[in-house]
């Protein structure tokens, strides 16, 4: 049962925080923007055609993850919590988590509105029991839940290993805002991505096929078709590498030469090789997994992994932290 869409944040013509952050990023050295921007609903749309890639091995492997364990989530996770997905997308993964735990209600949040729509409309009809409650927000601020859930017992789920995207402290911040959103006690079902040979991780962010790259060019794009801009598309590469000393894959746009372009009205210069920064995957080992979590106001109940380990899912309860050892 699909009710109605809770807009965190209204729908405007230009969105101000998009532009603020470009105009922001662009002028800032070295240039990047955050991440999220590259989510319109083309954005979107490339970033699923991406996970069905043969290089991209997180969403195949996190699916075997949920199909195999389904039994595991249902004894851990018991019946009758509200889901809340955190950047939710299409929601593909999420059937398997709904059929498994009897959950009172599903509230997918999402930044593309129209995406989330849609998305949502799917779900209610293959659960037409289930009260589907879609939010279009940014999960990465604070979140107004829907009234009907707030005091249901919650599971949050943010799979994907979207938490690596972002840098320790960003991280840290969110896990601790999940945590005052769900509520003490609540569980958080978490993906996280393990570091693995560069040989594996590199193909994964740039694929023969050259999806990734559209996936990365078309956020100039937007910002040419929503700020006004001039930037030359055709002009800049997608460059994907692996940062050993960060733990983590970059995503850039490099400027294949010396360009000049305006971005709502501001001009910009940039010279040959010099690139926009527009992503990060961090990559986290079993340790390092866990003090993440745990900083951010999370206790580990269990995990699983794939048999190469590669990847794992996380069950963590939301727990004040005591005032002393």
């Amino acid at each position: 049962m699909l009710l109605e869409l809770d807009r965190d944040t209204l729908s405007t013509p230009v969105d101000p925080a998009f532009r603020a952050d470009v105009l922001a990023g662009l002028s800032a050295w070295p240039r990047a923007i955050p991440a999220r921007w590259l989510y319109d609903r083309a954005g979107s749309e490339l970033f699923e055609a991406i996970t069905d890639l043969p290089e991209y091995y997180p969403t195949r492997t996190e699916t075997a993850l949920l199909k195999n364990h389904a039994a595991d989530f249902a004894e851990a996770i018991g019946p009758g919590r509200a889901v809340i997905e955190f950047g939710s997308g299409s929601s593909a993964k999420t059937p398997l988590l709904l059929g498994g735990i009897d959950p009172s209600a599903y509230v997918p949040i999402d930044i593309s509105g129209e995406f989330l729509r849609e998305a949502a409309r799917g779900l209610a009809q293959r659960f037409p029991g289930l009260d589907v409650l879609p939010v279009e927000g940014d999960f990465t601020k604070r979140v107004r839940l829907p009234g009907k859930v707030l005091n249901s017992p919650k599971l949050g789920f943010f799979p994907g290993s979207t938490i690596g995207n972002m840098g320790p402290r960003a991280a840290t911040e969110l896990l601790r805002r999940m945590a005052e959103t769900l509520g003490d006690g609540a569980l958080l079902l978490i993906g996280m991505d393990r570091v693995k040979p560069v040989e594996v991780l590199e193909p994964a962010y740039d694929d023969a096929a050259g999806v990734t790259a559209e996936f990365n060019l078309n956020l100039l794009r937007r910002i040419n078709r929503e700020l006004a801009g001039t930037i030359p598309v055709d002009a800049f590469a997608h460059r994907a590498i692996w940062n050993d000393a960060e733990a983590r894959i970059e995503m850039h746009l490099e400027a294949r030469r010396p360009v000049d372009f305006t971005v709502a009205g501001r001009r910009f210069t940039m010279g040959a090789r010099e690139t926009i920064h527009t992503e990060n995957s961090h990559k986290y080992d079993p340790r390092a997994a866990r003090l993440l979590l745990a900083t951010g106001g999370w206790t580990v109940r269990r995990e699983w992994t794939d048999d190469k380990g590669w990847f794992s899912l996380i069950l963590a309860e939301a727990r004040a932290e005591p005032a002393a050892p």
